[in-house]
Order: structure tokens, then sequence, then C-alpha cells
């Protein structure tokens, strides 16, 4: 069994390739799986804010109640919320291991952390939810760097998954990465309204 067709179908669903492997079979049926696929459906309000709210959290591959806890503390703070809400996913261990290139995707990068390939300021870190700081650097720890998968990144086979992070400072070299500042949304490549899931929630 094609163990990447469920997220073909969810990519589908949500309207946006999850993971490069996902692109191809996007691009040849991008329209909702299904006999009723191709038919266009008038959606409800509630159905556009809630898709934007299932992209948000399969892009991060994260459960309800986590993002619904992120959210919480967005509205809280200073700013838009729909700005701070994605920044602060975006401050998560496994999104920074995707974007620094160590990983191809956000199920990888997960995957990396809690087998705990991954070191954050020296010390092993095993939870994906973990959120860095201004100055954290994060590393593949030195016993995991000869294994394939990591090999590979050092050579920037993953750089191609994405536009680079301006607030991080990667090195695949020595595969490392230093969080330079709190990213900004625009150069966060996420494909979402944010606008949309804070009023999902806020409803």
């Amino acid at each position: 069994m094609n163990k990447s067709r469920p997220k073909v179908r969810l990519s589908r669903a949500l309207g946006i390739p999850l993971t490069p492997k996902c692109v191809q079979y996007f691009e040849k049926r991008p329209y909702p799986p299904g006999d009723h696929g191709r038919r266009r459906r008038q959606q409800s309000d509630y159905s556009l804010r809630l898709r934007e709210k299932q992209r948000l959290r399969f892009q991060y591959d994260v459960g309800e109640k986590q993002l619904r806890r992120v959210f919480d503390e967005a509205a809280k703070r200073p700013g838009k919320t729909g700005d701070v809400f994605v920044s602060l996913l975006e401050r998560r261990l496994d999104a920074t291991v995707l974007r620094a290139g160590f990983a191809k995707t956000i199920y990888q990068a997960r995957q990396f952390v809690t087998h705990r390939h991954i070191t954050v300021n020296g010390r092993r870190v095993d939870r994906p939810s973990y959120r860095l700081e201004e100055g954290d650097v994060v590393a593949v720890h030195e016993r995991s760097r000869t294994l394939t998968p990591f090999v590979v990144a050092a050579t920037g086979a993953n750089a191609g998954s994405g536009p680079s992070a301006p607030y991080l400072d990667v090195s695949l070299g020595t595969l490392t990465v230093r969080v330079l500042r709190d990213p900004l949304r625009s150069e966060i490549p996420v494909i979402c309204n944010e606008q949309l899931v804070v009023e999902f929630y806020s409803r």
C-alpha cells in the first residue's frame, strides 16, 4: 500500500500539496477526492473558515487541542492575532528543523525530534512542540550525523523544499541553525488565510 496515499487525499481536500511527493498527484487532480470532487459547490462561511484552520493545522502537523492552545495564547499577546498565531507555530522545534533543511517534510522533522536526533543548545530535546527563542542553537546530534537522511541534508538536498528563512542562520555543513529573531508572517512559507482561522476560533 502506498503510504503517501492518505496525504494525497488530504492534500486534495485542503487544496494544497502537503509533501513534495504529493505535488505530482495534486497537479494531476487539483480537486477534492470522491465522486463529487469535480463539482463546484457553494461553500458556507463556516466551511471556508474550517478549511483554512485545517490547512494551518496539517501544514504544522499539530493536533486540534494543541492548535487551540496556541491560538488562545496568540489572542492574549499584542499585535495582529493571526500573525502572532502563525509566528508562534513557526517557532516550534519541528518547524525549525524543516525550515533549516534538515528534513524533507514536517512529518520527517517531527520524527527526527521524537527519535532524539535533535539538540537545542547542546541538549537533546524530543518534544516537537518545544518553542524556540532568539539565540537558541538547534543541531543534529553528533552521533546522528552519519545517518543517511542527515548526510543527504548536509549536501543541501532539502534546501529546495522551500525558500530560505531569513530569521534563521543555517549552516548545513555542520547541521546547525541559530534562531536570529521571531519570524514575520510575510517570511513564513505557509499557505493559509490566518484571518479566517481567527474568525473560526472567535465565533
